[in-house]
Formats: C-alpha cells, sequence, structure tokens
C-alpha cells in the first residue's frame, strides 16, 4: 500500500517525504507549522468559533510534538494524532497534570471534527471554557518550545 499516493496535494509533503529535508529543516518544518496554527487558534477565539479554536489548538500541540519527536528519535513522524503517544514517543518527561491535559486536548480532535460530537462539545466550550484552555495551550505550548531549544 502506498501511503504517500494521497499526499501529493500539499506542495511540501513530496519534499517532506523524498527525504531530502535534514532534522533541522524538519524541526522548522513542524515548529512553523505550529506557530502559523497558533495564530489561526486565535482568531477562531476571537471572532467566537470556540470549537475550531480548540480544534485548532490541537493541531497546535501536535505539530510541535512531532518537532520534538524529530529532535528526539527520528525525522519520519508518527502519523497519529493522539498527544499523550506521540510526546511518550518522543522521550518528553511529563507530570500527572501535563499528561492529563494532552489527553483532554486530544479529544478536541474528535468533538471539533464529527458533527454528532461537535454539537455536544460547542455547549460546553463557551467562551470561559474556551479562553481558559487556549490559555493552557499556549503555556503548553510555550513549554514545549523550550524543549526544542535544548
Amino acid at each position: 500500500m502506498n501511503l504517500r499516493a494521497g499526499l501529493q496535494a500539499t506542495p511540501l509533503l513530496p519534499y517532506i517525504a523524498s527525504g531530502n529535508m535534514t532534522r533541522d529543516e524538519h524541526i522548522l518544518y513542524w515548529l512553523q507549522e505550529s506557530d502559523k496554527d497558533c495564530s489561526v487558534m486565535t482568531s477562531l477565539l476571537d471572532n467566537g468559533h470556540f470549537t475550531w479554536a480548540l480544534f485548532v489548538g490541537h493541531l497546535v500541540l501536535e505539530k510541535l510534538l512531532k518537532a520534538i519527536y524529530v529532535q528526539n528519535i527520528d525525522k519520519e513522524v508518527p502519523r497519529i494524532h493522539h498527544l499523550l503517544k506521540i510526546a511518550r514517543d518522543a522521550g518528553l518527561e511529563m507530570t500527572v497534570d501535563q499528561e492529563n491535559f494532552l489527553l483532554e486536548v486530544t479529544t478536541y480532535n474528535i468533538k471539533g471534527r464529527y458533527p454528532d460530537y461537535k454539537k455536544q462539545f460547542a455547549r460546553k466550550a463557551g467562551l470561559d471554557f474556551t479562553l481558559q484552555r487556549v490559555a493552557q495551550i499556549k503555556e503548553m505550548r510555550r513549554w514545549l518550545k523550550n524543549k526544542l531549544q535544548r
């Protein structure tokens, strides 16, 4: 099965998949993608799109975790979205609270994606809830970025 066949729509993916990027270029790629998603998350929050802001918040952390995975393990990142699994596979040592937060944010990937979950999640993800979680995502983002600067 050729997993790369369906990836040609994104211009950077053939370059990444070809193996032409160095480890540092891979890390920079994931870092820049995370930074872009962080701006999108903030914009969505500012415009009242709370479930989408949290969904994109998941992407912010996922891409940073993949940068750390590249730094610590291998250029070939796992093609999964489970934040705690990526973090553990990358060799990150975290507190129980950090692990629980990654588990919670992982659920935003599902709850923000599928309509039946999204309606239920939208009732929970009001302004206060979303402001608090976005602040926590940004705090976790800072912590993860510090792990990249070592």
